[in-house]
């Protein structure tokens, strides 16, 4: 019903390259050997042959689909010598629904192993912390946490943090991983994944600003499947709360704010740091590719390998899972390609466009502003 995304000038997929050129052909199959009822006379080439159409005639075409029905197909042919054009309408509709499978699921003894990687960051886990003591242990109850600590600086207090955990809930289905080397989330991951020793688990690849509900634990239980499936939930990334609660004198709480509004955050979809695999899917494929420096990278590698393999990927956007804004800093040592993209997150992560805009304006509102309080003041004067 309107553009949701700019129009592509050629459609990048292989599928959809392939369904547009099967279309084609089967217009000028129409054209060529047209049925009785087809408005069209006989043309002849000037020579008495009959004029045939090849794919090179073929000018323009539109296609619309209706969910409920199928696609439609409007082609228009043109001969470079002629004036006349060829309109073909093609119709491919949708099938009727069909039972593919119908089973029972259970997954109440499924266990979940999540996976954090963390470098200093004491206040973001105290935070991750609270959240999962709500859902992890006094609501789901299944869940393991591994925590892969890299460095010294601050190691101490996580430890504080879980152990008052344990003291407060009783809870002990966690592993602390001290690692004494620089941070690397593909490194912490497949460190965390390799520690596990109880056999099979499905997995949470977590980061310490991830917001998750119980429900999100079961989506992720219900779309991994070992040997089959691997889970890449689209996170809602919440913006900076100082941009979106301006006009308040203070942000309202953490869980007032997870809401999927246009001004308060956008769909993640460029992002494939979270995900729920099983632990012989991951050991299978290999892993982190452990070459990959600095930020991102090492996420979108494995997510390509997967997409390369024999295991159905399910990427969706899911309402459970929220990244919580922090303040980002993109460091020198990177490459400038790691760089700008390092930038270009950070400012989509910053503000919607229109927010971004009042701020970029922000003087000229003023102005504005102090103009018309200045004209109402004058009135009332006079």
């Amino acid at each position: 019903m309107g553009l949701t995304r700019h129009p592509e000038e050629k459609p990048v997929r292989k599928d959809k390259r392939d369904e547009l050129v099967e279309v084609i052909e089967a217009g000028l199959e129409v054209i060529n050997n047209p049925d009785e009822d087809d408005e069209q006379e006989e043309e002849d080439s000037p020579l008495g042959e009959k004029m045939m159409f090849n794919e090179n005639d073929f000018i323009e075409g539109y296609y619309r689909t209706e969910r409920d029905k199928g696609t439609q197909y409007e082609l228009f042919f043109k001969k470079a010598d002629l004036m006349e054009y060829r309109h073909v309408t093609l119709f491919r509709p949708f099938g009727p629904l069909m039972k593919v499978k119908s089973e029972m699921i259970d997954i109440t003894r499924s266990i979940i192993n999540i996976i954090v990687p963390l470098a200093e960051r004491t206040e973001a886990f105290a935070q991750f912390m609270q959240n999962f003591r709500d859902v992890c242990i006094h609501q789901d109850k299944r869940i393991h946490l591994t925590v892969v600590y890299f460095g010294k600086e601050g190691l101490s207090k996580v430890k504080s943090i879980l152990e008052s955990v344990t003291s407060e809930s009783n809870f002990h289905n966690y592993t602390l991983i001290p690692l004494n080397e620089e941070f690397n989330r593909g490194q912490g991951l497949n460190v965390g994944a390799q520690a596990w020793d109880k056999g099979e688990v499905l997995m949470f690849f977590c980061d310490v600003d991830i917001y998750f509900s119980a429900e999100f634990l079961n989506s992720c239980r219900l779309n991994a499947e070992p040997g089959k499936k691997v889970f890449y939930p689209v996170v809602f990334s919440l913006y900076n709360p100082a941009i979106v609660y301006a006009s308040q004198d203070v942000p309202p709480p953490v869980e007032q704010q997870l809401v999927h509004k246009k001004d308060s955050g956008f769909w993640r979809d460029f992002g494939f740091g979270m995900t729920c695999q099983y632990r012989s899917d991951f050991l299978t494929i290999g892993g982190f590719d452990m070459e990959v420096k600095g930020w991102g990278g090492e996420d979108v590698h494995l997510y390509r390998k997967y997409l390369h393999g024999d295991l159905i990927v399910i990427r969706t956007p899911v309402p459970g899972l929220f990244h919580l804004w922090h303040e980002k800093r993109c460091a020198d040592e990177l490459t400038p390609e790691q760089y700008r993209m390092c930038i270009q997150s950070k400012a989509m992560n910053e503000a919607s466009h229109s927010h971004l805009g009042m701020l970029v304006f922000r003087e000229e509102i003023e102005t504005h502003l102090h103009k018309q309080a200045y004209r109402t003041n004058s009135e009332a004067v006079g």
